[in-house]
């Protein structure tokens, strides 16, 4: 067990968001997930890695027996005598019965390393934030959009009740209201938005618009004078438009309640990680919506990736990669 210890404490040292432990051939692979960026950290024997899944399913109160279908799980993992990190598991095995775990430690907000390339766009950003409506985040997974959201609203909770609605609980945050979602409780997204404005919250923080109720709800949420904070899946920031189109909502409702988009790729750059934003508000926004934009990025976008590309602080090849979102 000192083994599978030392393993999680190097990741959380390491600031890892995930910790994968997978079958490969006859044996087992350890990865960790550092800003974006997977690396094997170390291999088991097959008894090794099964014994590592078994551990961690008994300390996150999974079904032992069960190997195939999937589970979820979570535990407290103490660092220290005072310092504890919550980490959420989840099983799946494969076709050939191999059962694999996922685990994601979920990290105070001072504790993530979290840096912005462009900081006159934090600056727009935080801007926006002081209209109220509906701001929109997209980007890949691991890209930061959680954190984003959530270092926006830490500084409207000074004066101001946030309330946020994920699943899972991605970042806790003593100065939030955080709600879960519970699927056996019946409490989805559009449930316990429903309960978030009878508690009558300032700004909304919603870990994800997937489908048309929701969508819907933080639409109405947005024209009655709230700030919504929401990610929503879409591959490049005019998407974003289309997606909530395809989601039904009109695009009349978008003019009024839509008051900006975020996309956002954390960048490999030379000299560290750090987000890169495509914003659209305003005028640029009210035209894209107009005229219904679906593909591409921004000529700020391009102009952005240019820059760093000129600098010297983006390869050639990650500057092909990023260039199209």
């Amino acid at each position: 067990m000192e083994k599978f210890r030392k393993l999680i404490n190097n990741a959380i040292e390491n600031r890892s968001s995930d910790l994968f432990i997978l079958p490969y051939q006859n044996r087992y692979r350890i990865l960790t997930c550092v800003q974006g960026k997977k690396s094997v950290v170390e291999e088991l024997t097959a008894n090794e890695g099964h014994q590592m899944i078994a551990y961690f399913k008994y300390r996150g109160n999974m079904i032992m027996s069960e190997h195939r279908r999937p589970q979820i799980g979570a535990l407290k993992w103490w660092i220290s005598r005072n310092e504890a990190i919550d980490m959420r598991l989840s099983t799946v095995g494969n076709y050939q019965a191999q059962e694999s775990m996922v685990i994601r430690f979920i990290y105070s907000l001072k504790d993530i390393n979290y840096r912005v390339n462009r900081p006159e766009q934090w600056n727009l950003i935080t801007k926006l934030t002081q209209s109220r409506g509906l701001i929109l985040f997209a980007g890949p997974m691991g890209s930061g959009k959680t954190t984003t959201m959530y270092r926006l609203a830490k500084e409207l909770a000074k004066e101001e009740l946030v309330m946020t609605i994920e699943d899972p609980v991605e970042i806790e945050e003593a100065t939030f209201l955080q709600l879960q979602v519970n699927d056996k409780a019946a409490m989805g997204y559009q449930e316990l938005l429903k309960v978030g404005l009878r508690h009558r919250p300032d700004d909304f923080v919603i870990g994800e618009i997937r489908d048309r109720e929701t969508a819907k709800l933080a639409i109405q949420a947005a024209l009655s004078g709230h700030l919504v904070l929401a990610t929503v899946h879409a591959a490049n920031a005019y998407g974003v438009v289309a997606r909530m189109q395809q989601l039904g909502i009109e695009k009349y409702y978008l003019h009024q309640g839509l008051t900006g988009i975020c996309y956002q790729r954390l960048l490999p750059l030379c000299d560290g990680a750090a987000v890169l934003f495509d914003v659209l508000s305003g005028k640029e926004l009210s035209t894209v919506i107009e005229e219904q934009k679906m593909q591409g990025m921004s000529n700020a976008w391009w102009q952005q990736l240019k820059k760093l590309r000129e600098e010297g602080r983006i390869t050639v090849a990650n500057y092909e990669k990023l260039k199209n979102g």
